[in-house]
């Protein structure tokens, strides 16, 4: 009896640390959410007009004078920070991606990509918390490969699997690299496995030496 009452136990305790994450994870989403609409309507604006105002007061000067050479140096500066603070932007939350769903978000990542990546997404729209989570399965699996896999090549494949009781949606990432990476090296991966377990889905990393690295995560969608 007591080794029952002690399974049970073991099983709420696993069931609140899935419910704990899942509340983690929505509040990080929400709070990315919260900071893109602030940036956007508040910092991102004021660099338009400083921008626009430059630009007109430029026009104003005499070119070659030292008045028209500062505002030319002003100009280049607000216009860099500008596109640096889209960048950011599109980090937290790409638009793209809940506008257009995963194809939309993962099209507008790979811009960004220093690297041939072979994309292949056969998927339109489904639930955004799970577009959210592959997104971000491919861009830290992305970044990794970037930073540490010495690879000449990546592939992405997205696409959904009708299981027997339930369709998932599989999320793999694969590239040409060195290999050898350790799941528990980095928070990265261990932020993108606490996500994906979150929601009830599996995730999981093979990276022998010398034979590349591939990230693979199945996220559930329902019956």
């Amino acid at each position: 009896m007591s080794e029952v009452f002690a399974r049970e136990g073991s099983g709420g305790e696993v069931a609140d640390l899935v419910a704990s994450r899942a509340r983690v994870v929505a509040a990080a989403d929400e709070a990315r959410r919260r900071l893109q609409r602030d940036v956007h309507d508040g910092a991102q604006q004021r660099l338009v007009h400083t921008v626009i105002a430059l630009k007109l007061a430029r026009d104003t000067l005499t070119p070659g004078s030292l008045p028209h050479r500062l505002v030319e140096e002003a100009l280049r500066n607000a216009e860099l920070a500008s596109r640096e603070l889209r960048d950011v932007v599109h980090g937290i939350l790409p638009a793209a991606l809940a506008r257009g769903g995963l194809p939309a978000g993962i099209e507008a990542l790979l811009d960004h990509v220093a690297l041939p990546v072979d994309l292949r997404i056969d998927v339109a729209r489904v639930d955004p918390g799970v577009e959210r989570t592959a997104y971000f399965v491919v861009a830290e699996a992305l970044t990794n490969v970037v930073k540490h896999a010495h690879a000449s090549r990546a592939g992405v494949l997205i696409h959904v699997d009708m299981g027997v009781d339930a369709a998932a949606l599989v999320v793999e990432v694969r590239d040409d690299g060195v290999g050898g990476a350790d799941p528990a090296a980095g928070r990265g991966l261990t932020g993108l496995r606490d996500r994906v377990e979150s929601g009830q889905g599996r995730f999981a990393v093979t990276s022998a030496p010398g034979r590349g690295t591939a990230v693979r995560a199945v996220l559930p969608l329902g019956t």
